[in-house]
């Protein structure tokens, strides 16, 4: 069995839940996200606009500013790069200038983001999220989550195909606390596989993530590594294909310790 991929969170933000105002020039980031890839990251995810519950989003313009030298920069090294975006014109901005996935919480909601992605021929990530980055936690709600976030990915994914995008460069994503309680968290990564066997390969976020905190007493952002983890090694035997996180090295540990169970006798 093949090990997941493992996305490095590179958010170049000064308001992202966990890791805002942390690498506000391109050569702090540009040297953090060399440090993720020595540590074991696949790809690194660039990110120039929180969608932490409640924020109200930037401008392209300054969004634009944020991304592209450290973009530029990344691909400049080799690296595999992802850009976190909704804006078609800033995904096909960095994508001009090295990136080669649009990871887009939306599932291509901007009219444009389709036509450049499929122009450039770039891997899609599709995500779950029920409102908007604003209004999404304010008492979500639905009659069978799962079922319900499937749904939405296999039609978003199968638009995306008829737009040009190749099915084989299509992921899909949950949406992990994107209008989602902390009971249709839990719901979703319990039935990871019903998501799996759509075939298309699942990302899954969860990393540092608020639910995680109140499962675990109220623990603080940067205390919630072992929950992180443990949620990361089921998706992992449930056949997830890219894990997304903060924490590089030890999901990467996390990753070969039970790629080496699985693959035991």
């Amino acid at each position: 069995m093949s090990k997941p991929l493992l996305m490095g969170i590179l958010n170049v933000t000064p308001d992202s839940f966990s890791d805002g105002g942390l690498y506000l020039t391109p050569s702090d980031a540009i040297d953090a996200a060399l440090r993720m890839v020595d540590e074991g990251a696949d790809i690194i995810d660039v990110g120039g606009e929180s969608t932490r519950p409640g924020s109200l989003g930037v401008e392209a313009e300054e969004e634009l500013w944020r991304v592209l030298p450290v973009v530029k920069g990344l691909a400049g090294h080799g690296l595999r790069v992802s850009i976190d975006t909704s804006k078609a014109v800033v995904a096909g901005a960095a994508l001009k200038a090295g990136a080669e996935i649009v990871n887009d919480v939306t599932a291509l909601g901007d009219p444009d983001m389709a036509p450049v992605c499929a122009a450039a021929g770039c891997t899609v990530c599709l995500m779950h999220m029920k409102g908007s980055p604003r209004t999404m936690q304010q008492d979500p709600t639905y009659e069978a989550v799962v079922s319900e976030v499937r749904s939405f990915l296999l039609d978003s994914a199968g638009w995306a195909e008829s737009q040009g995008i190749e099915r084989e460069k299509i992921w899909i994503d949950p949406g992990i606390g994107f209008g989602k309680t902390d009971t249709h968290n839990l719901e979703l990564i319990r039935h990871l596989g019903f998501l799996v066997s759509s075939g298309y390969p699942v990302l899954l976020g969860v990393s540092r993530k608020g639910f995680i905190g109140r499962l675990t007493g109220g623990a603080a952002v940067d205390d919630r590594l072992e929950g992180t983890l443990a949620i990361q090694a089921w998706a992992q035997i449930k056949g997830v294909s890219i894990i997304r996180t903060h924490d590089v090295r030890s999901a990467r540990r996390t990753i070969d310790i039970v790629a080496a169970v699985q693959a035991a006798g």
